[in-house]
C-alpha cells in the first residue's frame, strides 16, 4: 500500500536568513528581557522571604505574649479571643493528654504531633505550615503538661505575593516591548551606513561602478566606509593600469606584427608559381628583418609577462645583500656587453625583499647603459650609503644622455626617446625597474652623468651590512 507522500523542501531552496537589524532587535530584547526577568525573580524571592520571616516573627511574638498571660483551663474558654491576640488568630490550649481547649467564640486551631510534643515537654516550641488549612501554626509551652497553639492563615500574604508577581510581570513585559522598540530604532539608525555599504558592494559587483561612497560621521562605520572607498580606489587604479597596459601593448605590437605580416606576404608571394623570384640579397634582407621582428616580439612579450608578474604581491621575501645582487647582475651583463668595461665600487647594504626582482631591475639598468654606450667605453656602477637609512645604486653610461624633456617620462611604460627608437628594445625595461623599486619601498630617478651620458639611480631603504 502506497504511503502518503511527505512534502519536502527542495534542496536548492535558499534558507530564510534573519537580517542584521532583526538580530540586533532580538538581541536587545533578549538582553533586557533576561535582565528584567533576573531582577524580578530576585526581587520576588527577596520580598517573599521577608514577608514570611515577618509573618513568622509576628506570629511567634503573639504566641509568646499569650503564653505569658494565659489563664487557667477552667476560665480559658470564656476569655474573648480579641483580648488575647486579635480576630485573625486561632488559639487553643493543648493538654499533654491530647485535649484541646479554645475560646467558645473562636475556632479550634489545627494541631498534630509537633504541637503535642511541645505539650508533653518533648520540645520547647514548634512552627509549621498546615497543608490542609494553609495556616501557619506555632506552639509554645505555657506550663507543665500544656502548650499554647496559635494558627494564622497565609492567604493574605500569598495574595500580596500574587499582586507583586503580577506587577513585576506587567512591568517586565512592558520593559521588553520598550527594549525591542528601542533596539529596532537603534538598529535602523546605526545600521543605515551598513545598508549603504551593502548597496554599494552589490552595485560594484553587478555594474563594476567604482565610484566612492559618501561618508558621514567619524565612527567605526565611517572608518569602514573610508577603508572600502580606499579599496575601490585601488581597484579602479588597478583597472586603469591594466587598461593602459593592454592599450599600450596593443599599440606596440601592431607595428612589428604589421611589418612581419608584410614580409611574410612578400616571401609567400615570391614562392608562388609564375611570380618573379626575389633576388638573394633581397630575400636575405627580408629574412633578417623577420628574425629581428620575432626577436623584438619575443622581448616585448617577455617584458609584458615580467611586468604583469611583478604587479602582484611579493611571493619570495628574504634578507637580501644588495651588493651580491649587483654582482650577480654584473656577471650576466658582462657576458653580453662585448668590449664595454664596468667600473664597480660597492658598499655593503642589506634589506628585506625579493632578490630575483631586484637583480632583474639592476640588470635592466646595466643592459640599458651598455646599449647606449659606445664601443670600448666604461659603465660606472656604484652602491653607496647615504646615511639616512637608504642606499643608492647608481649606473652611469657614456652615451648621448637623456634630453631634459625626456627625463620625467623615461620610466613610463613603452616610452622611448627619439634616440632609443632606432635601437632594439620594448620600452618596458625602465618601467620594470621603477616597479621593482617601489615594491621595495624605494624610488628610481634619471639624471645626467657628470662625465657625460645618463645616470640611472635606484634608492632603497635598508641597513648597512
Amino acid at each position: 500500500m502506497a504511503g502518503t507522500p511527505i512534502a519536502r523542501g527542495r534542496p536548492d531552496e535558499p534558507r530564510r536568513r534573519i537580517s542584521l537589524r532583526t538580530r540586533v532587535m532580538l538581541l536587545a530584547a533578549t538582553c533586557v528581557g533576561g535582565t528584567v526577568a533576573l531582577v524580578s525573580l530576585v526581587a520576588f524571592l527577596t520580598v517573599r522571604d521577608n514577608l514570611y520571616e515577618q509573618f513568622d516573627a509576628n506570629l511567634t511574638e503573639r504566641a509568646a505574649a499569650a503564653a505569658d498571660s494565659v489563664p487557667v483551663v477552667s476560665r480559658f474558654r470564656q476569655i474573648p479571643v480579641a483580648v488575647l491576640v486579635g480576630s485573625d488568630i486561632q488559639i487553643g490550649l493543648l493538654q499533654a493528654n491530647g485535649l484541646l481547649f479554645y475560646p467558645d467564640s473562636g475556632t479550634a486551631p489545627p494541631w498534630g504531633r509537633q504541637e503535642l510534643a511541645v505539650a508533653t515537654g518533648g520540645a520547647e516550641q514548634s512552627l509549621r505550615t498546615d497543608p490542609e488549612t494553609n495556616m501557619r501554626v506555632v506552639a509554645l509551652s505555657s506550663g507543665p503538661g500544656q502548650a499554647l497553639v496559635l494558627a494564622q492563615s497565609l492567604e493574605p500574604t500569598e495574595h500580596t505575593l500574587k499582586d507583586l508577581s503580577f506587577v513585576l510581570l506587567l512591568f517586565g513585559g512592558a520593559g521588553i516591548v520598550v527594549a525591542a522598540a528601542a533596539g529596532t530604532a537603534v538598529a535602523r539608525t546605526a545600521l543605515r551606513p551598513v545598508e549603504r555599504l551593502t548597496s554599494a558592494t552589490e552595485r560594484v559587483a553587478s555594474t563594476m561602478d567604482l565610484r566612492p561612497i559618501p561618508v558621514t560621521g567619524d565612527d567605526e562605520l565611517s572608518r569602514l566606509t573610508h577603508s572600502f572607498n580606499t579599496m575601490l580606489s585601488a581597484v579602479a587604479e588597478s583597472q586603469e593600469r591594466q587598461r593602459q597596459l593592454v592599450a599600450d601593448a596593443g599599440h606596440e605590437l601592431r607595428t612589428p606584427l604589421t611589418s612581419l605580416r608584410t614580409n611574410l606576404e612578400l616571401l609567400l608571394s615570391a614562392s608562388r608559381q609564375g611570380s618573379p623570384a626575389l633576388a638573394e640579397d633581397v630575400r636575405a634582407e627580408i629574412e633578417a628583418d623577420i628574425r629581428g621582428q620575432l626577436d623584438e616580439l619575443t622581448q616585448l612579450i617577455g617584458d609584458l609577462v615580467e611586468l604583469a608578474r611583478d604587479s602582484g604581491p611579493q611571493q619570495h621575501v628574504e634578507r637580501v645583500d644588495l651588493a651580491e645582487v649587483v654582482e650577480r647582475a654584473l656577471d650576466r651583463a658582462r657576458r653580453r656587453a662585448g668590449d664595454t668595461e664596468f667600473d664597480v665600487e660597492l658598499q655593503p647594504w642589506v634589506l628585506t625583499g625579493d632578490p630575483g626582482v631586484l637583480e632583474r631591475a639592476v640588470l635592466n639598468l646595466l643592459d640599458n647603459a651598455v646599449k647606449f654606450s659606445p664601443h670600448g667605453s666604461t659603465v660606472t656602477v656604484r652602491l653607496r650609503q647615504l646615511g639616512d637609512g637608504t642606499a643608492v645604486v647608481e649606473i652611469g653610461d657614456a652615451g648621448p644622455g637623456i634630453a631634459p624633456e625626456d627625463l620625467p617620462k623615461v620610466f613610463e611604460r613603452f616610452y622611448r626617446s627619439r634616440e632609443a627608437r632606432t635601437l632594439p628594445g620594448s620600452g618596458l625595461g625602465l618601467a620594470i625597474v621603477k616597479q621593482a623599486a617601489e615594491r621595495h619601498g624605494g624610488t628610481v630617478y634619471a639624471g645626467s652623468n657628470p662625465d657625460g651620458g645618463a645616470l640611472m639611480t635606484i634608492r632603497l631603504p635598508g641597513v648597512a651590512g
